[in-house]
């Protein structure tokens, strides 16, 4: 077992009964790091400081991680210019601030016989919309409700590539 001393330095290759001695004799615990090295790793160190560093080097790791929400707007195939106008700007503050959204097209009795009218609107958002997304998910039907997942320009490693693998042809 290779053993690393209470100050950072190594104390060499020892046996595990001579590892818990030096311990001891520090006051300190042994502490396995690298099980599943050649030789494994232990450490002298006093266990409670030792947690404590390993805690926050988990807070510090979660806190780097940046969640996207995905925030939902539904659409009537139906829908009027200043209610579409109104759902425009949102979906636009939205990207702006990161977010992915679904657009989702719901469909009630005798709509569902014009269902054109939902990809019709679809097809306006994603122009009026421009360059600034990319098309996560294309429109597809799902039981009553069309929808689609945009994100804005950069979130989307797929889509992306795809746009430089065409611009290359």
């Amino acid at each position: 077992m290779r053993v690393i001393g209470a100050d950072g330095k190594q104390a060499g290759v020892l046996t595990k009964s001579e590892a818990l001695k030096l311990a001891e004799k520090e006051g300190l615990d042994l502490v396995e790091i690298a099980p599943f090295a050649k030789p494994p790793v232990a450490k002298i160190v006093d266990i409670g400081k030792f947690r404590y560093q390993e805690e926050k080097k988990l807070k510090k790791q979660k806190g780097k991680v940046k969640t996207t929400d995905i925030k939902e707007l539904r659409f009537s195939p139906f829908i009027a210019e200043a209610d579409y106008n109104t759902r425009l700007e949102r979906i636009k503050e939205f990207l702006q601030e990161g977010h992915k959204i679904r657009a989702v097209v719901k469909f009630k009795g005798r709509q569902m016989g014009s269902k054109q009218f939902g990809y019709d609107l679809l097809k306006k958002l994603i122009d009026d919309l421009g360059e600034s997304i990319n098309i996560d998910m294309e429109p597809k039907f799902i039981g009553r409700h069309l929808s689609m997942v945009v994100s804005p320009i950069g979130k989307s490693k797929k889509n992306k590539t795809n746009k430089e693998s065409g611009e290359k042809t």
